[in-house]
């Protein structure tokens, strides 16, 4: 059936996306719809037709399914994905997300256990990069709505500390009573692009971080009089220069404006400096559970060298030093690697080396890591902790060179972990159980740790 633009129809919501619309079939066609979910019947206005799918909206509510919940989410923007369900059925979602994902890559065999759920629901997110845009009604700073590059505002977002709602109510007036503009895409003028906070969860210390199209901003020592008068928190207040036509946040020029540029915080008994490029998890609590299970995974005797990719600030790593003989850490950003570094010292952990570089140039970088430690690196068990988009196909070819027993993968995309141990399995790697963890609540988004061991019966390539 070939849909038009403003036919309605009467629907049944069938599921519910990732994003957060509901998904409803019209003779065939899919149909995307906002604001429903699985279950609820409605008359559904057709606002746009694709060649695969097309996007509806609610014309009139006829049921409103058990599932549907009215917002847990109480935030301004609406933009949560699962704001109109409860929490069990999120997490239900989430664990079918997960299988989908395996199935579609033919990993069938792959127990996929029950979503480990976040202990906490609401302020759990210690890092939030606010954009910020000119508006008739002075500054809107929130986040983009869906697939576009408007910002709703979500100053208050609940999914953060209330501080930083805070904190952003005081540079909203700062920057209004100064005159001290957003900056514009099109037109490439105006100053501030985002309001960047980061904040330790056990040690309550705040980084705050403003990006902006410029070399300085205005009235910068009113401006850290302001804040840390109103917020003793606040240990560092930083600009990030970012002068570049780009959607990418952080360019790499930082200039300290006010005390310190990181902040510590404590993770699975490792107390971290952690700088503001540096990758952290974003939900403390559910990152220690998260841990714990790579700690149980890895199976690590105190003979054992742990090769750890993408290891951040270090993090995982240093979390497993005392259970292993030695931990070798790489990281492409060179500031989180120096942090990784101060980690390793600041808690007496001996074992432990860092390198920095891109991941995919793991050969490369043991070369100089066996140098500088004078013997020969085989690692009993490695950990990958890629971003989204996974591992690059020379990084698992290479790891699966150096035979370890044991790779243990942590991901933030079931899409692109499933095409991975999709490979992995043609190198000699299986597993049979993979476990999710909620560590955003309320998105889209999920977690997986999964442990792959070496098959005896399988040659190996040549490294």
């Amino acid at each position: 059936m070939k849909l038009k633009k403003n036919d309605i129809y009467t629907v049944k919501i069938e599921s519910i996306t990732n994003l957060g619309f509901g998904v409803a079939r019209i003779g065939g066609s899919v149909v995307f719809i906002s604001d429903t979910v699985m279950g609820d019947v409605i008359e559904c206005r057709i606002i746009k037709v694709g060649a695969s799918y097309s996007v509806g909206k609610i014309e009139k509510i006829i049921t409103r399914s058990a599932e549907f919940v009215n917002d847990r989410c109480q935030g301004v923007c609406k933009s949560c994905a699962f704001r109109n369900i409860s929490y069990t059925t999120e997490l239900k979602i989430k664990t079918e997300q997960v299988r989908h994902e395996m199935k579609k890559a033919g990993l069938s065999h792959i127990e996929v256990s029950d979503t480990v759920p976040s202990p906490k629901l609401c302020g759990y997110r210690n890092k939030a990069q606010y954009p910020v845009m000119n508006t008739k009604n002075g500054l809107a700073i929130g986040f983009y709505a869906p697939k576009s590059h408007r910002v709703t505002e979500a100053a208050d977002c609940p999914l953060s500390p209330a501080v930083f709602s805070e904190i952003i109510g005081v540079l909203r007036d700062f920057f209004e009573s100064h005159k001290i503009i957003a900056y514009d895409e099109e037109s490439r003028t105006g100053l501030l692009r985002h309001i960047y906070l980061r904040r330790g969860e056990v040690s309550g210390e705040i980084l705050l971080t403003l990006v902006i199209n410029g070399n300085e901003i205005p009235f910068a020592v009113e401006l850290v009089e302001k804040v840390t008068k109103a917020f003793s928190c606040v240990v560092g207040i930083l600009i990030n220069k970012n002068t570049k036509n780009t959607n990418v946040i952080l360019s790499d020029e930082y200039e300290t404006l006010y005390g310190r540029n990181y902040i510590y915080d404590t993770l699975a008994g490792v107390r971290l400096k952690i700088s503001a490029p540096s990758f952290y998890q974003v939900n403390h609590s559910t990152a220690e559970l998260l841990y714990a299970e790579v700690a149980r995974l890895a199976e690590l005797k105190p003979t054992d060298t742990v090769l750890d990719l993408y290891c951040g600030a270090g993090s995982i790593g240093l979390s497993l030093a005392k259970s292993a003989g030695g931990i070798i850490g790489i990281e492409i950003i060179e500031d989180a690697v120096k942090c990784a570094k101060e980690n390793a010292d600041e808690n007496g952990i001996k074992n432990a080396r860092f390198f920095t570089g891109d991941a995919a140039n793991t050969e490369r970088l043991l070369d100089l890591a066996e140098c500088e430690l004078g013997r020969k690196i085989s690692p009993d068990a490695i950990i990958l902790d890629p971003p989204r988009a996974g591992c690059d196909a020379r990084l698992l070819d290479y790891a699966a060179s150096l035979a370890p027993q044991r790779i243990v993968y942590v991901s933030c995309n079931p899409s692109t972990l499933a095409r991975d141990i999709s490979y992995l399995r043609t190198l000699g790697y299986d597993t049979n159980y993979l476990t999710p963890f909620d560590m955003f609540p309320m998105t889209g988004h999920v977690e997986s740790v999964v442990c792959l061991t070496r098959r005896l019966d399988n040659e190996l390539p040549m490294a």
